[in-house]
C-alpha cells in the first residue's frame, strides 16, 4: 500500500512538472542519452521499449533505426508532451502504464531503456526484475541509478542481486546518475557478476556479489 502511495506522489509531481520538464531538464537527460548511445543503439527491426519515458526525449535518437519504439509512464500529462514529440514518428507507441506491472508478454523486446528511473520507484528490484522480464534472452537494457540516491556500490550490487550481467559502467563527473549497460547473466556469470567495463578509465574489474 505504501508502495502505491509513493507512486502516487511521483505521478503528481511529474504532472505539475509537466510544462517545464523539457526546459528544466532536456540538457540533462541528452547527455545520459548520448553516453548510452555511445554503447549500444538499436538496430534494424528491433523492439524497443523507453521504460518511464517521460516527455519522449529518447525518442528522435532511437524511433529511426527501430522497428518500433513504446514508450511507457504513469503521468498521463507527461504522456501528453510525449505524443507530440511522436506525431512525425510513426513507429513509435505511447501507454500509460506502471514500470512493474508492464501490459508485455515476456521476453518481448530487443533494447529497454530505463533512463531517470530507478529512484522513482518504491521497489527498485522488482522494477528490474520486470524489465528482465519482458527482454528478451540476448537483449540490452540501459539502466541508470541517480547518484543522490545510489552510491557506485549499491547501484552495482542493485544490478548483481537483479542477476543483470554490466558489460559496461559510466560514472563520470558530468553526469548526475550511474549508467550501466546490462544483459542478462547467465551460468557462471550470476555467481560472480561477470566482467564490467567502466569508462571513464578504460580498466576492467571483476566484481564480486557481496550480501545485500
Amino acid at each position: 500500500m505504501q508502495g502505491w502511495k509513493n507512486k502516487r506522489k511521483t505521478m503528481h509531481h511529474y504532472d505539475q512538472l509537466a510544462p517545464l520538464y523539457h526546459a528544466q531538464y532536456a540538457e540533462e537527460q541528452e547527455a545520459k542519452i548520448k553516453t548510452a548511445l555511445n554503447n549500444t543503439k538499436p538496430e534494424e527491426n528491433e523492439l524497443v521499449l523507453d521504460l518511464g519515458c517521460g516527455t519522449g526525449l529518447l525518442f528522435q535518437n532511437v524511433a529511426r533505426s527501430a522497428k518500433l519504439l513504446v514508450g511507457i509512464d504513469t503521468s498521463s500529462k507527461i504522456l501528453q508532451e510525449a505524443r507530440k514529440r511522436a506525431k512525425q514518428l510513426p513507429n513509435t507507441a505511447i501507454l500509460r502504464a506502471d514500470a512493474d506491472y508492464t501490459p508485455f508478454q515476456n521476453q518481448i523486446f530487443d533494447h529497454v531503456f530505463a533512463i531517470t528511473l530507478l529512484q522513482n520507484m518504491p521497489n527498485p528490484l522488482k522494477t528490474l526484475q520486470e524489465i528482465k522480464r519482458v527482454s528478451k534472452e540476448k537483449s540490452t537494457m540501459v539502466i541508470t541509478g541517480l547518484k543522490k540516491k545510489f552510491s557506485q556500490e549499491s547501484f552495482m550490487n542493485l544490478l548483481n542481486k537483479a542477476e543483470l550481467k554490466v558489460s559496461t559502467l559510466k560514472t563520470n563527473s558530468q553526469l548526475k546518475e550511474h549508467i550501466a549497460i546490462c544483459q542478462k547473466a547467465l551460468g557462471h556469470e550470476r555467481k560472480c557478476g561477470g566482467n564490467v567495463r567502466k569508462q571513464g578509465g578504460l580498466r576492467r574489474d571483476r566484481h564480486k556479489r557481496e550480501n545485500p
